[in-house]
């Protein structure tokens, strides 16, 4: 790991239009880069917000015929920045259902590394609001790890921040910095996006960068926002208000060496044997 970098976190309120994301997108991504940003990241479903799946699926593309995509290559070489396009709406083999696909885009404009989203959320919330996202997308069974020029990123997207477990397979595998991507919505949002963030970050000890969307989006969705960049102590070293803009903060890998050394969690942990429910008592101490 080298010296402390400036990341940014972009917050967007897309709609359906591709061609109005990507420049409502890249706008705010020069300007972080003009403020000094190496490491900028867009949220979950930076190219479209379609409530209708059909719309939905007639209007994603391939990986190679990606606008979004395509676009923000070039950004990447343009700007000389690595970017995270948080997730885009990728057709893939199964013309059923799509990935919810997130890039990071190396300088030179490479793809240096695909995740696709692995918990979707399908939730009945207490207010109504009713989410099948395994209808239009199917769901992976892979993470990634990636290499920054300041260390490894583990790469997530939004529900996933509710499996514990995936992040510590990730930090295990030597993530440093964590990405989640985001369009919480707003009741979930309220009640819990601060302290899942802050939970992955100590329980960690690393980063976590969680560009979000924010605001109206059409045919009644409504996300919360509040992007957030969290150090490996759990302290909330930057957070958006409410709409579009960004976010940015100095980033010292260093901080994930000392957190860790403080509290060593990563190395205490043991296997052990599930419970049953009804079994009988077990040896309560040690003769």
């Amino acid at each position: 790991m080298t010296k402390v970098f400036q990341a940014a976190c972009v917050q967007l309120t897309s709609g359906p239009e591709i061609a109005a994301n990507i420049a409502a997108s890249s706008d705010l991504v020069r300007r972080a880069r003009d403020q000094g940003a190496d490491f900028i990241l867009t949220p979950e479903v930076s190219d479209m917000i379609e409530p209708k799946r059909a719309l939905a699926l007639e209007k994603a593309k391939p990986e190679s015929e990606h606008p979004m995509l395509a676009a923000f290559r070039a950004l990447a070489r343009e700007t000389g920045a690595w970017l995270l396009l948080g997730s885009a709406v990728v057709r893939d083999r199964d013309a059923e259902r799509l990935a919810n696909r997130s890039f990071l885009i190396s300088p030179q404009g490479e793809v240096a590394q695909r995740y696709d989203k692995i918990h979707m959320f399908d939730v009945d919330l207490p207010t109504g609001e009713s989410h099948r996202e395994s209808k239009t997308y199917r769901a992976s069974d892979r993470a990634a790890l990636a290499e920054l020029p300041w260390g490894a990123l583990g790469m997530t997207v939004c529900y996933d921040l509710r499996f514990p477990h995936l992040y510590r397979a990730l930090a295990k595998a030597g993530a440093d910095f964590l990405s989640v991507p985001s369009a919480f919505t707003v009741p979930t949002g309220k009640a819990h996006w601060h302290v899942l963030l802050r939970a992955r970050a100590i329980e960690n000890g690393c980063f976590v960068f969680a560009p979000a969307q924010s605001g109206e989006h059409g045919g009644g969705r409504r996300t919360y926002g509040h992007s957030l960049i969290v150090s490996p102590w759990g302290e909330i070293l930057a957070e958006a208000e409410d709409g579009p803009g960004f976010i940015m903060a100095a980033i010292d890998p260093a901080k994930v060496a000392e957190a860790r050394r403080a509290i060593p969690a990563l190395t205490h942990d043991r296997p052990f044997a599930a419970p049953k429910r009804g079994a009988k008592p077990g040896i309560a101490a040690a003769e």
